[in-house]
Protein backbone atom coordinates (compact mmCIF):
# COMPACT_ATOMS: atom_id res chain seq x y z
CA UNK A 1 0.00 0.00 0.00
CA UNK A 2 1.34 3.45 -0.83
CA UNK A 3 2.09 5.77 1.68
CA UNK A 4 0.91 9.17 1.39
CA UNK A 5 3.12 11.89 -0.03
CA UNK A 6 3.90 15.22 1.96
CA UNK A 7 4.32 18.36 0.47
CA UNK A 8 7.88 19.44 0.39
CA UNK A 9 7.52 23.23 1.28
CA UNK A 10 11.55 24.55 -0.27
CA UNK A 11 13.27 26.57 2.81
CA UNK A 12 15.93 29.32 2.86
CA UNK A 13 19.31 28.18 3.18
CA UNK A 14 19.83 30.18 6.23
CA UNK A 15 16.90 29.38 7.85
CA UNK A 16 18.80 27.20 9.78
CA UNK A 17 20.90 29.72 11.28
CA UNK A 18 20.20 31.93 14.54
CA UNK A 19 19.50 35.40 14.22
CA UNK A 20 22.42 37.44 15.85
CA UNK A 21 20.42 40.87 15.84
CA UNK A 22 20.32 43.17 19.16
CA UNK A 23 16.83 43.66 20.25
CA UNK A 24 16.98 47.29 19.46
CA UNK A 25 16.56 49.61 22.28
CA UNK A 26 13.97 52.57 22.69
CA UNK A 27 14.89 56.13 21.77
CA UNK A 28 14.25 57.22 25.41
CA UNK A 29 16.91 55.12 26.73
CA UNK A 30 19.34 56.28 23.82
CA UNK A 31 18.64 59.37 24.89
CA UNK A 32 19.39 59.19 28.68
CA UNK A 33 22.44 57.01 27.89
CA UNK A 34 23.95 59.66 25.59
CA UNK A 35 23.56 62.66 28.00
CA UNK A 36 24.88 60.69 30.85
CA UNK A 37 28.03 59.82 28.78
CA UNK A 38 28.38 63.62 27.58
CA UNK A 39 27.90 64.69 31.37
CA UNK A 40 30.73 62.77 32.79
CA UNK A 41 33.37 63.50 29.58
CA UNK A 42 32.66 67.52 30.15
CA UNK A 43 33.08 67.05 34.19
CA UNK A 44 36.26 65.03 33.48
CA UNK A 45 37.55 67.71 31.30
CA UNK A 46 36.54 70.64 33.28
CA UNK A 47 38.44 68.59 36.10
CA UNK A 48 41.63 68.09 34.21
CA UNK A 49 41.75 72.04 32.61
CA UNK A 50 41.42 72.69 36.44
CA UNK A 51 43.97 71.06 37.72
CA UNK A 52 46.14 71.72 34.09
CA UNK A 53 45.47 75.58 35.23
CA UNK A 54 46.95 75.23 38.50
CA UNK A 55 49.68 73.60 37.41
CA UNK A 56 50.96 75.97 35.17
CA UNK A 57 50.20 79.09 36.71
CA UNK A 58 53.80 80.55 37.97
CA UNK A 59 54.44 81.60 41.40
CA UNK A 60 55.64 85.16 41.30
CA UNK A 61 57.44 87.28 43.34
CA UNK A 62 58.37 90.72 43.35
CA UNK A 63 62.28 92.07 43.32
CA UNK A 64 63.00 95.57 44.03
CA UNK A 65 65.69 96.82 41.74
CA UNK A 66 68.77 98.00 44.25
CA UNK A 67 68.74 101.72 44.16
CA UNK A 68 72.40 103.41 42.63
CA UNK A 69 73.41 104.98 46.20
CA UNK A 70 75.94 107.53 46.13
CA UNK A 71 79.48 105.83 46.55
CA UNK A 72 77.95 103.46 43.32
CA UNK A 73 77.44 106.51 41.11
CA UNK A 74 81.19 107.77 42.31
CA UNK A 75 82.86 104.89 40.76
CA UNK A 76 80.92 104.63 37.55
CA UNK A 77 81.48 108.35 36.99
CA UNK A 78 85.17 107.55 37.61
CA UNK A 79 85.48 104.53 35.25
CA UNK A 80 83.61 106.46 33.02
CA UNK A 81 86.42 109.42 33.68
CA UNK A 82 89.19 106.46 33.48
CA UNK A 83 87.88 104.87 30.23
CA UNK A 84 87.93 108.90 28.39
CA UNK A 85 91.61 109.53 29.92
CA UNK A 86 92.78 105.55 28.48
CA UNK A 87 91.36 106.47 25.06
CA UNK A 88 92.99 110.06 24.63
CA UNK A 89 96.30 108.61 25.56
CA UNK A 90 96.64 106.25 22.78
CA UNK A 91 95.11 109.06 20.63
CA UNK A 92 97.82 110.99 21.79
CA UNK A 93 100.48 107.92 21.73
CA UNK A 94 99.10 107.54 18.27
CA UNK A 95 99.94 110.34 17.10
CA UNK A 96 103.24 110.59 18.31
CA UNK A 97 104.14 107.60 16.56
CA UNK A 98 103.02 109.29 13.33
CA UNK A 99 104.74 112.16 13.96
CA UNK A 100 107.90 109.87 14.54
CA UNK A 101 107.72 107.80 11.87
CA UNK A 102 106.95 110.90 9.66
CA UNK A 103 110.12 112.45 11.07
CA UNK A 104 111.96 108.93 10.43
CA UNK A 105 111.01 108.92 6.92
CA UNK A 106 111.87 112.67 6.37
CA UNK A 107 115.14 112.46 8.06
CA UNK A 108 115.95 109.34 5.20
CA UNK A 109 114.93 111.29 2.93
CA UNK A 110 116.76 114.38 3.50
CA UNK A 111 119.99 111.86 4.15
CA UNK A 112 119.69 110.69 0.82
CA UNK A 113 119.52 113.73 -1.29
CA UNK A 114 122.45 115.11 0.69
CA UNK A 115 124.97 112.28 -0.31
CA UNK A 116 123.12 112.87 -3.51
CA UNK A 117 124.60 116.34 -3.59
CA UNK A 118 127.75 115.44 -2.25
CA UNK A 119 128.01 113.34 -4.88
CA UNK A 120 127.37 115.05 -7.38
CA UNK A 121 129.77 117.87 -5.98
CA UNK A 122 132.52 115.65 -5.79
CA UNK A 123 131.78 114.87 -9.55
CA UNK A 124 131.37 118.43 -10.59
CA UNK A 125 134.95 119.41 -8.56
CA UNK A 126 136.28 116.05 -10.57
CA UNK A 127 135.35 117.73 -13.63
CA UNK A 128 136.30 121.13 -13.31
CA UNK A 129 139.82 119.27 -12.36
CA UNK A 130 139.80 117.64 -15.04
CA UNK A 131 139.30 120.35 -17.50
CA UNK A 132 141.82 122.56 -16.19
CA UNK A 133 144.12 119.67 -16.35
CA UNK A 134 143.56 119.72 -20.28
CA UNK A 135 143.52 123.78 -20.39
CA UNK A 136 146.93 123.69 -18.91
CA UNK A 137 148.20 120.79 -21.32
CA UNK A 138 146.92 122.27 -24.23
CA UNK A 139 148.57 125.54 -23.35
CA UNK A 140 152.10 123.85 -22.52
CA UNK A 141 152.36 120.49 -24.53
CA UNK A 142 154.28 121.78 -27.32
CA UNK A 143 156.48 124.23 -25.05
CA UNK A 144 157.20 121.29 -23.05
CA UNK A 145 157.61 117.89 -24.91
CA UNK A 146 160.77 119.31 -26.46
CA UNK A 147 161.99 120.41 -23.24
CA UNK A 148 161.07 117.18 -21.97
CA UNK A 149 162.77 114.89 -24.39
CA UNK A 150 166.14 117.13 -23.63
CA UNK A 151 165.86 117.01 -20.02
CA UNK A 152 165.27 112.45 -20.43
CA UNK A 153 168.40 112.91 -22.59
CA UNK A 154 170.67 115.06 -20.70
CA UNK A 155 169.46 114.71 -16.89
CA UNK A 156 170.03 110.98 -15.90
CA UNK A 157 172.58 110.75 -13.55
CA UNK A 158 171.83 109.13 -10.18
CA UNK A 159 170.77 110.95 -7.41
CA UNK A 160 172.90 111.59 -4.38
CA UNK A 161 173.36 112.89 -0.95
CA UNK A 162 170.08 114.21 0.19
CA UNK A 163 168.24 113.72 -2.82
CA UNK A 164 168.83 110.55 -2.72
CA UNK A 165 166.88 110.01 0.34
CA UNK A 166 164.25 112.41 -0.78
CA UNK A 167 163.61 109.60 -3.70
CA UNK A 168 164.07 106.68 -1.89
CA UNK A 169 161.88 107.98 0.52
CA UNK A 170 159.13 108.53 -2.28
CA UNK A 171 159.71 105.09 -3.92
CA UNK A 172 159.27 103.07 -0.41
CA UNK A 173 155.69 105.12 -0.72
CA UNK A 174 155.16 103.31 -4.55
CA UNK A 175 151.75 101.62 -4.17
CA UNK A 176 150.14 103.79 -1.31
CA UNK A 177 146.39 104.71 -1.47
CA UNK A 178 145.60 108.17 -3.25
CA UNK A 179 143.06 110.05 -0.40
CA UNK A 180 142.32 113.74 -0.38
CA UNK A 181 143.58 115.42 2.94
CA UNK A 182 145.54 111.99 3.94
CA UNK A 183 148.86 112.82 5.51
CA UNK A 184 150.01 108.61 5.56
CA UNK A 185 151.78 106.61 6.45
CA UNK A 186 149.67 104.19 3.91
CA UNK A 187 147.81 107.05 2.17
CA UNK A 188 148.73 110.26 0.95
CA UNK A 189 147.38 113.60 -1.31
CA UNK A 190 150.39 114.90 -4.13
CA UNK A 191 150.72 117.58 -1.48
CA UNK A 192 151.10 115.42 1.43
CA UNK A 193 154.23 113.24 -0.59
CA UNK A 194 156.03 115.97 -1.34
CA UNK A 195 156.19 117.73 1.76
CA UNK A 196 157.31 114.64 3.61
CA UNK A 197 159.58 113.32 1.27
CA UNK A 198 161.28 116.46 2.03
CA UNK A 199 160.61 116.30 5.57
CA UNK A 200 163.36 113.46 5.55
CA UNK A 201 166.73 116.11 4.90
CA UNK A 202 165.13 118.66 7.14
CA UNK A 203 163.17 121.00 4.11
CA UNK A 204 159.89 122.06 5.45
CA UNK A 205 157.79 122.81 2.70
CA UNK A 206 154.43 124.37 3.18
CA UNK A 207 151.04 121.61 3.09
CA UNK A 208 149.45 122.44 -0.39
CA UNK A 209 150.20 122.70 -3.89
CA UNK A 210 150.05 126.15 -4.94
CA UNK A 211 152.30 127.12 -1.83
CA UNK A 212 154.74 124.61 -2.78
CA UNK A 213 154.81 125.55 -6.63
CA UNK A 214 155.98 129.07 -5.04
CA UNK A 215 158.74 127.33 -2.87
CA UNK A 216 162.47 127.36 -3.78
CA UNK A 217 164.20 128.54 -7.20
CA UNK A 218 162.03 128.57 -10.36
CA UNK A 219 163.63 126.15 -12.84
CA UNK A 220 162.81 125.83 -16.73
CA UNK A 221 161.57 122.39 -18.01
CA UNK A 222 164.21 121.87 -20.03
CA UNK A 223 166.72 122.15 -17.07
CA UNK A 224 164.61 120.16 -14.37
CA UNK A 225 166.95 118.02 -12.49
CA UNK A 226 166.42 114.67 -10.38
CA UNK A 227 164.73 115.70 -6.74
CA UNK A 228 163.14 119.07 -8.88
CA UNK A 229 159.52 119.38 -7.65
CA UNK A 230 157.41 119.63 -10.98
CA UNK A 231 153.77 121.08 -10.97
CA UNK A 232 150.94 121.52 -12.99
CA UNK A 233 148.65 124.52 -13.35
CA UNK A 234 149.62 128.13 -12.56
CA UNK A 235 152.44 128.81 -10.29
CA UNK A 236 150.61 130.10 -7.34
CA UNK A 237 147.72 128.33 -8.35
CA UNK A 238 148.85 124.85 -8.72
CA UNK A 239 146.32 122.04 -8.43
CA UNK A 240 148.58 119.05 -8.69
CA UNK A 241 152.17 118.78 -7.28
CA UNK A 242 154.77 115.67 -8.02
CA UNK A 243 158.82 114.97 -7.70
CA UNK A 244 161.35 114.48 -10.81
CA UNK A 245 163.30 111.44 -10.52
CA UNK A 246 165.30 111.25 -13.89
CA UNK A 247 164.82 109.28 -16.91
CA UNK A 248 161.95 111.57 -17.85
CA UNK A 249 160.05 110.66 -14.98
CA UNK A 250 158.23 111.93 -12.25
CA UNK A 251 156.64 110.23 -8.89
CA UNK A 252 153.22 110.89 -7.34
CA UNK A 253 150.07 110.86 -5.53
CA UNK A 254 148.67 110.61 -8.70
CA UNK A 255 144.44 109.96 -8.14
CA UNK A 256 142.51 107.56 -5.73
CA UNK A 257 142.21 104.90 -9.07
CA UNK A 258 146.25 105.43 -9.35
CA UNK A 259 147.30 105.68 -6.07
CA UNK A 260 151.33 106.41 -5.69
CA UNK A 261 153.17 105.66 -8.77
CA UNK A 262 156.20 106.60 -11.01
CA UNK A 263 154.63 108.17 -14.39
CA UNK A 264 156.37 109.40 -17.69
CA UNK A 265 156.54 112.85 -18.08
CA UNK A 266 155.39 113.05 -21.69
CA UNK A 267 152.24 111.55 -20.89
CA UNK A 268 151.47 114.38 -18.33
CA UNK A 269 153.98 117.01 -19.05
CA UNK A 270 154.17 119.70 -16.08
CA UNK A 271 153.43 123.47 -16.02
CA UNK A 272 156.75 124.26 -14.38
CA UNK A 273 159.20 123.22 -11.92
CA UNK A 274 160.76 124.49 -8.66
CA UNK A 275 164.80 123.54 -6.67
CA UNK A 276 164.76 123.46 -3.06
CA UNK A 277 167.56 121.10 -2.42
Amino acid sequence: MKEPLVPVIPMSHTAHIRSHRKPRRSATSSIALRAGVAGGVLSMAAAGASASASAAEPVTQTIELPTLTADLSAQVAQSAAATQQAAANYELRAERDAAAAKAAAEAKKDLAEAKKKAEAKKEAAEAARKAAAERANRSTERATLSASASASTSVSAPASGSVATVIAFLKAQVGDAYVMGATGPNAWDCSSLVQAAYKQVGVDLPRVSQDQSMAGTDVPLSSVQVGDILYWGGKGSAYHVGVYIGNGQYLDAANPSKGVVIQDLSGYPASGAVRVL
